[in-house]
């Protein structure tokens, strides 16, 4: 049996290997405030501080999922993405490169028993 929690786990675990592959360097996973929580904090190749939520959908065939990772993304958790990234961004300031930045991205991944589709949106806030 395959839980929903389950699938969310191995979602971040491959969205992690591909962050790392791309050149990103993991700073925290599941970082949670009493309003929200972000699956992957990560730095950019170019120092751009970037928080990641990560959409996973798992299924026989990648054409005919009911429901895409990105669909999941939802007005409400976009705000609390947002706060939560602002709060953190005010905590730990020294973790923020001043020229770059920072920004939201979603990854959103299709998961099927031959491969793993992973989709990167870059600055969706």
């Amino acid at each position: 049996m395959n839980t929903r929690s389950e699938t969310g786990k191995l979602g971040e675990d491959m969205a992690t290997g591909y962050l790392i592959r791309k050149g990103y360097k993991i700073i925290e996973r599941n970082h949670r405030e009493k309003w929200g929580e972000i699956d992957i904090i990560a730095k950019s190749p170019d120092e751009t501080l970037v928080f990641f939520e990560v959409k996973t959908s798992k299924g026989d065939n990648v054409d005919k999922l009911l429901v895409n990772p990105e669909d999941q993304m939802t007005k409400a958790k976009m705000i609390k993405l947002k706060r939560t990234a602002a709060l953190y961004v005010v905590q730990l300031d020294e973790e923020v490169n001043q020229e770059v930045g920072w920004r939201i991205d979603l990854l959103a991944l299709t998961i099927t028993p031959k491969d793993c589709v992973i989709k990167h949106y870059q600055n969706i806030s």
